[in-house]
């Protein structure tokens, strides 16, 4: 249910990183965006921020456990490292996602403000723009701009698209260090017993063991019969193993 849980939350996750990047071509490609298209993507920017904190948490939580059971080497911790493993790697994997839509929407924006301020007749160069976006006052290069139709509309978009920017900037911050928190995680991993097709193998390898412990039970006919109950009972648990561990890569 926990490992269940955490999988979902990323695929939600996934699925509003893909609703984000729509809203931001539909707020793109419109010169003054309806203002429900930023109130519907400020909601799904508060969903994900809020999914993705849960997702950190059960992941921090997993990883504590495991550490605390490492002493103790068992096939169960290695599956709950193969868990943890795939999970992270996947929601760092989505996050990244994310990182790259928000970053690309907001150098779109402010190629959009360039175009607007060379509508106005003022040229800036991205150093400049830049300097704008980070002292929070587009009035550094708007308050010089000639009171027409034309320089008015340019104005508008100019200060809706630096909103945009800010507000985005803020999410992008906000997110930076969970991010890096998880990414790292993934990092130190290294060379951890994370690979569930190297686990199979494993217990491939015990199963094959314990066949040949059957064939040689059977020539001694004396315990025979319960030597052999003994061992394939033996068999039928690392099968149940295998299976396990083949329904969870699936799963995962």
């Amino acid at each position: 249910c926990f490992i269940e849980e955490t999988r979902l939350n990323i695929d939600k996750i996934s699925e509003h990183v893909e609703e984000a990047k729509k809203l931001y071509s539909i707020i793109l490609s419109a010169p003054i965006p309806e203002p429900k298209t930023k109130d519907d993507l400020e909601q799904l920017t508060t969903e994900i921020k809020k999914r993705a904190n849960n997702v950190r948490n059960k992941l921090k939580s997993m990883e504590r456990h495991i550490e605390e059971d490492e002493v103790r080497s068992s096939a169960d911790l290695r599956i709950r490292k193969s868990q943890h493993s795939v999970l992270s790697r996947k929601f760092v994997e989505v996050m990244t996602k994310y990182n790259e839509a928000q970053v690309d929407f907001r150098e779109r924006s402010k190629g959009r403000i360039q175009r607007q301020l060379e509508i106005t007749g003022k040229k800036t160069t991205d150093e400049e723009l830049e300097e704008m976006l980070e002292s929070g006052n587009p009035a550094i290069f708007t308050s010089g701009i000639i009171d027409s139709q034309i320089s008015k509309q340019a104005l508008s978009e100019i200060e809706g698209r630096h909103k945009d920017i800010v507000r985005l900037e803020s999410s992008i911050k906000e997110l930076h260090d969970m991010f890096m928190d998880i990414a790292m995680l993934v990092e130190n991993q290294g060379e951890m017993l994370d690979n569930i097709e190297l686990n199979v193998m494993h217990t491939v390898d015990h199963v094959e063991k314990a066949r040949d412990e059957t064939k040689r039970a059977v020539k001694y006919q004396g315990q025979a019969r319960k030597k052999l109950i003994i061992i394939i009972v033996i068999v039928v648990v690392l099968l149940g193993i295998l299976a396990l561990i083949i329904g969870l890569s699936v799963g995962l």
